[in-house]
């Protein structure tokens, strides 16, 4: 027995909501626009960014620790706190040593997002366009498999680019898939 796209309950909503993977999609290029056209400065920000999430969560962690019960898990919590915030402070103070640890960090986040982009368009394939998210997760895989390549030679504005180059990759991927379902449900 042959089922049909819309006979899967992902597949149909992932369908009805074409038009907000579109505006994704156009987010995803601007930012990847701009990263591109300022990759010093998106490097700089996106490295800023995590030295202040660590912080932030160092001492949320910390004053945490101190409501949990148990010598373990209030060591653990305190132990992830002070790790949090040391690591914070070095990408604040140090923010080329950061930049340089972000891009090998980095650089595992987008294998791991090449592989959700492969099961996602796996999962779409029998909808139209299901191939520009496979093209996605290739070249998700292929910027972390670069970084990985130059690490940790990778200059300040190479993280910029690759981020950019990223986004860019993604947007068009959720602008296509997004363009083509929304092609499918008119027809």
């Amino acid at each position: 027995m042959s089922t049909s796209f819309l006979d899967h309950p992902f597949q149909a909503q992932v369908r009805k909501e074409a038009g907000h993977l579109m505006w994704l999609g156009l987010a995803f290029l601007v930012i990847g626009i701009a990263a591109l056209v300022f990759p010093m400065i998106s490097t700089l920000a996106a490295t800023l960014l995590v030295g202040w999430i660590l912080i932030f969560s160092g001492v949320a962690s910390l004053f945490g620790a101190f409501s949990i019960r148990g010598a373990g898990p209030f060591f653990g919590a305190l132990l992830f706190g002070l790790l949090a915030l040391a690591a914070g402070v070095f990408i604040l103070a140090r923010p080329l040593g950061g930049a340089l640890a972000i891009t090998l960090c980095l650089a595992i986040l987008f294998m791991i997002q090449g592989a959700f982009e492969a099961v996602l368009a796996f999962e779409l394939r029998p909808a139209r366009g299901w191939f520009w998210m496979l093209i996605s997760a290739v070249a998700s895989v292929i910027v972390a498999l670069v970084i990985i390549a130059g690490w940790p030679g990778v200059s300040l504005i190479a993280l910029g680019i690759i981020i950019g180059v990223n986004f860019i990759s993604s947007g068009l991927a959720y602008l296509l898939l997004g363009g083509a379902l929304r092609g499918d449900a008119s027809a």
